[in-house]
């Protein structure tokens, strides 16, 4: 795009030239974010030598860029920025200045690591500035539409879209309709891809397992009501594959980036450190299901096989378990018929009741207390449809369990009775069902503090289902509560292994703040601390790890802001009260140095 474009008449407002200076009065403005891709897989590596690079691409060329397009630095967000700029031609330009430097950018293109390499989101819409910060749903959504951007590429939403129709003609990408985290309304949007090759950052390739990343589904019907169902589709798919000790099965949780667009598996291969991808498509009307799919090798690109299916809806169960016997033939045949059999979820009987648990959990990922409610109703109705559907069963006992973690249960001990009580029902369902025996055994861990128990089930959570990112991080939590602190970083190393780009990787992060912590190591404890609350400044168990680990650390202000911070979240937060209920460490020096560390911190009595 050309400066004479971006000198044309703009129906955009133009910030102040300190459009934070001002407090409380909503406007019109255009907010951009940029962030670092693998940034915490960085960070873990090397995190002096990230922590440098980026202070050198922000003086060296961030900066500088947005001075030149008159756009303001609001905040940095430890790995990225949030800015504002006087129009959105001025933003787009800034960002297409940004991923052109680090192309060629000696501070991209290091001799001694992986490149830096940034995402971008445009957005407009309304804020409510305060005093160095601005607030609002739309600052929410520009943050959240840097998942669907490529690496080295842009994302804008459809209003920032309208005002550059005519300067971009076909070079934007229709995403269509996203269900952006913690948005309640679909946003739609558009991607400026890279023009140029990029290297990803790598990830070395994960042993001599065959390893694999089965990507989301594209919904050809393009209604955003029905992702919940593609999505579903590769959730069974990746239960089945995740079963079998002999293949490596990145997590869904991972593979969503890919959501809304079909990237080279190659790209795939290099991002996720994976030898195949299983990518395809899938379409729905009253009385067919018609799925195409196909297996890539992830370091060639070549296709090994594809295949298209259109089934009945009683019969999609067949075809994904013919997918998944195809997949095992092609990369892992050594694999014995009465092992595969063995990892195939149990299906259910009604095709109903499938469907209203993926609902359900398509509401439970969004984590919206608005919201939260309805995937309790939906899964009710999926086990009185089929009562010996585990899978409905162990979700809802995830679901009890989740609504006491995030502090709306009206009634913690009714909540964690009745989570007990369904996962225990799901295992008795499928004892190979390894959410089941994984909530389960954080149930009796957490709360109802009989760790010996829940770890009998963690275990063998994680052995029939090697490759569950879910199980292995919560086995992490019930090590840490041991005091066991070196197992527990080990577990929840080996979960973000699996799933090192979690849509909830703000999860992962936290568990591996409370192993660090339970290994004495404060830093480190901190460092994934920060980098959790980065994520989701929300999550109040995060919040109290930090701040102890901030005390263990001898940082007394950083402890007294994140202790702040948690008590605007939790107001009614009292440590006597937490210390006799909620207080996870089961091992007495632990937990004794726990409450110190908190009582320094200032919280309240």
């Amino acid at each position: 795009m050309g400066r004479a474009e971006a000198s044309m008449p703009s129906p955009t407002p133009t910030p102040a030239d300190n459009p934070v200076s001002a407090t409380g009065k909503r406007r019109l403005s255009v907010i951009a974010f940029i962030d670092i891709v693998g940034y915490g897989l960085l960070m873990g590596s090397d995190e002096a030598g990230t922590v440098q690079r980026w202070m050198t691409l922000l003086d060296g060329v961030l900066r500088p860029a947005a001075q030149h397009h008159g756009g303001t630095i609001v905040k940095s967000t430890g790995d990225g920025l949030l800015l504002e700029f006087p129009s959105v031609f001025d933003a787009v330009e800034w960002g297409q200045k940004v991923q052109d430097s680090l192309s060629i950018s000696t501070v991209a293109q290091p001799s001694d690591g992986p490149p830096l390499l940034t995402r971008i989101a445009v957005h407009v819409g309304d804020v409510i500035p305060v005093p160095n910060d601005i607030f609002g749903d739309d600052v929410n959504i520009a943050a959240r539409l840097q998942d669907y951007a490529e690496p080295g590429g842009i994302v804008i939403s459809e209003m920032a879209y309208e005002l550059l129709r005519g300067a971009i003609g076909s070079r934007a990408r229709d995403l269509g309709f996203l269900n952006l985290k913690h948005i309640e309304r679909p946003v739609r949007a558009y991607a400026l891809d890279p023009t140029n090759t990029r290297v990803l950052p790598a990830r070395q390739i994960q042993g001599l397992l065959p390893s694999i990343a089965v990507l989301p589904l594209q919904n050809l019907d393009h209604d955003p009501a029905d992702d919940y169902f593609a999505d579903g589709i590769v959730e069974d798919i990746i239960v089945s594959l995740g079963g079998l000790s002999e293949l490596l099965v990145i997590s869904r949780g991972s593979t969503l980036i890919y959501r809304g667009r079909t990237p080279d598996p190659r790209e795939v291969g290099r991002t996720l450190g994976v030898r195949y991808v299983l990518s395809g498509s899938v379409r729905r009307s009253n009385d067919k299901i018609r799925v195409s799919v196909q297996l890539n090798n992830a370091q060639s690109g070549a296709g090994l096989w594809s295949e298209r299916m259109e089934v009945a809806p009683d019969e999609l169960f067949d075809a994904q378990d013919r997918i998944v016997n195809r997949v095992v033939a092609g990369i892992a045949p050594s694999v014995r018929s009465a092992e595969l059999a063995a990892a195939l979820r149990r299906r259910p009987e009604s095709f109903s009741a499938y469907d209203w648990t993926l609902r359900a959990l398509d509401l439970m990922r969004r984590l919206r207390s608005e919201t939260f409610a309805e995937a309790r109703d939906l899964l009710e109705r999926a086990m009185a449809e089929d009562p010996s559907f585990a899978m409905a069963v162990a979700w809802a006992a995830r679901w009890h369990s989740v609504y006491v973690g995030q502090g709306w249960s009206d009634s913690p001990a009714r909540d964690s009775a009745r989570a007990s009580e369904l996962a225990f029902k799901a295992v008795g369902l499928d004892r190979h069902n390894s959410l089941a025996l994984a909530t389960y055994g954080h149930a009796r861990s957490f709360l109802f503090h009989d760790c010996q128990t829940g770890l009998v089930y963690l275990e063998r959570a994680t052995t029939v289902a090697p490759n569950h990112a879910l199980a292995w991080v919560l086995k992490s939590g019930t090590m840490s509560y041991l005091g066991e602190g070196q197992q527990a970083v080990s577990c929840a190393e080996r979960a973000l292994r699996l799933s090192p780009f979690d849509h909830d990787i703000f999860y992962f992060y936290t568990f591996l703040s409370l192993a660090h912590y339970a290994s004495a190591n404060y830093p480190d404890a901190v460092k994934w601390g920060r980098m959790a609350v980065a994520e989701n400044p929300s999550y109040t168990a995060c919040l109290r790890i930090l701040a102890a680990a901030h005390i263990g650390a001898g940082d007394m202000d950083g402890a007294y802001e994140v202790g702040l911070h948690l008590l605007g979240l939790e107001p009614d937060f009292r440590l006597g009260i937490y210390g006799a209920t909620r207080q996870p460490f089961r091992k007495a020096e632990v937990a004794e140095l726990y409450m110190s560390h908190l009582r320094s911190a200032k919280l309240p009595e």
